[in-house]
């Protein structure tokens, strides 16, 4: 996640719009969208305060400690097998596992493939 621009150049960047009244010419000094100021002019005339504006909790579909609990009990399920326990998406489960740092095993397909050439090596030894 991006860090949220200073206070310090917040207020720089006000105190200039008091006296000069030119936003763009504001965003090419400061380096700063232009969109990124109407956002700070706005907020410091509604609350009154120039603070980042912080989210208290981020909503999640998926309880992670239940997906970690389920893979201890059954860690050779599919992706698409955890999907429809938990009625996600498979790219779901993916990102979450993931962020747990939970590696999985690759598509079916491709277990069987290199099965097979396992055994073509095999024979020909």
């Amino acid at each position: 996640m991006c860090k949220p621009y200073s206070i310090d150049l917040r207020e720089r960047v006000l105190a200039y719009l008091s006296r000069h009244n030119d936003k763009k010419l504001a965003s090419q000094l400061f380096r700063v969208g232009i969109a990124t100021i109407y956002r700070w002019v706005k907020q410091q005339n509604e609350k009154g305060h120039l603070e980042p504006i912080r989210r208290e909790y981020v909503y999640r579909k998926l309880d992670y400690s239940l997906l970690e609990q389920y893979m201890t009990d059954y860690p050779d399920h599919l992706l698409c097998e955890i999907a429809r326990h938990f009625a996600v998406k498979e790219q779901t489960i993916f990102y979450a596992l993931k962020r747990l740092k939970i590696t999985r095993k690759k598509r079916r397909f491709s277990i069987k493939n290199e099965m097979k050439k396992e055994e073509k090596h095999l024979l020909m030894s």
